[in-house]
């Protein structure tokens, strides 16, 4: 993987320094110097790092970090300052914007090349976290179920999918489908983390599906304010000839129009009792299936499974 890194200097003084640093790695880091007048385009192809040379740019140093914050495909782009001026206020003042580090001149260049590799090494593992969701991805959530396995401590993962989310997407867009993600997102975010006395977590795992896990509660209630919530809002999403009629019409390959109804939420829960369950694939096999049975019922709904045994057969 190649990280590409920016670097903001007027004067195209500080290239030539780090391509020199990264001599022998250069098939893995990629420098670009870029004017400031050119951050707006830039920013769209969203670096692995961006560097600011504060000394070779005649801009407002604090303003243009906060401009590279705003920017919703860069939020998590991780920036370094440097600059001759060795005021803590200044420093703190820059910091402030979520710069992730302001490093003082004359530049170490060992400190600087450990720095920048660390930092990029860094958001390649962090970016295992959905940019879209901001939630942790399937490393966490198998990290997260083998430190809960390994402690013996039993708990509950709700597994969610969205039903005729395909169909959305055909008809509305990825962009307003991505809307319907990050609106679920925050709905089950919202009811996960008001169960009281409960260690909980939640992945996203990607597209439409996400994982909750939690200690052991009162299951019904948190489906239910989930779907209701779910219910209420989503319809947002649709115009109002969709909403009337109570469903999308689609051309499958064939060009025949299929109607698919509006997108609902189902929700698997499988409590775990670690006398029984030993590793996350037995987790996955079970709750998969539970999955499977709620998606085969019309409309929001949830299933939940506190069998004391691995097979399941009907509900």
């Amino acid at each position: 993987m190649v990280h590409e890194i920016f670097i903001v200097d007027d004067k195209n003084e500080l290239k030539e320094k780090l391509t020199c640093s990264f001599r022998r790695e250069v098939d893995e880091y990629r420098f670009k110097t870029i004017k400031t007048s050119e951050l707006e385009v830039a920013l769209r192809n969203i670096p692995s790092l961006i560097i600011i040379d504060e000394d070779n740019t005649d801009i407002n140093i604090v303003q243009f970090c906060k401009s590279i914050r705003a920017n919703e495909d860069n939020s998590i782009t991780p920036i370094i300052v440097i600059s001759s001026d060795r005021t803590k206020e200044h420093s703190i003042d820059i910091l402030k914007t979520d710069v992730e580090y302001y490093i003082k001149k004359p530049l170490d260049d060992e400190y600087f090349y450990y720095t920048i590799k660390n930092i990029v090494g860094l958001l390649a593992k962090n970016r295992r976290i959905s940019p879209l969701t901001g939630l942790p991805g399937n490393v966490q959530i198998q990290t997260e179920m083998k430190k809960r396995l390994l402690n013996k401590e039993n708990f509950a993962i709700f597994y969610f999918d969205l039903d005729n989310f395909k169909a959305y997407n055909d008809v509305y867009g990825f962009s307003n489908g991505d809307e319907i993600i990050k609106f679920t997102a925050r709905t089950i975010s919202k009811h996960i983390h008001q169960i009281e006395n409960s260690n909980n977590f939640i992945g996203h795992i990607g597209g439409d599906d996400f994982v909750a896990i939690t200690s052991p509660t009162d299951y019904n209630k948190v489906c239910k304010n989930i779907i209701q919530e779910f219910d209420k809002y989503a319809v947002d999403f649709y115009n109002e000839v969709d909403i009337e009629r109570g469903y999308v019409e689609v051309a499958n390959r064939r060009g025949i129009i299929e109607q698919f109804p509006l997108t609902t939420i189902s929700i698997a829960v499988l409590e775990v009792d670690t006398s029984i369950y030993k590793t996350t694939l037995e987790i996955g096999e079970i709750a998969g299936q539970i999955k499977h049975q709620a998606k085969a019922i019309l409309g929001s709904t949830y299933i939940i499974n506190k069998r004391k045994f691995k097979k399941i057969y009907n509900f």
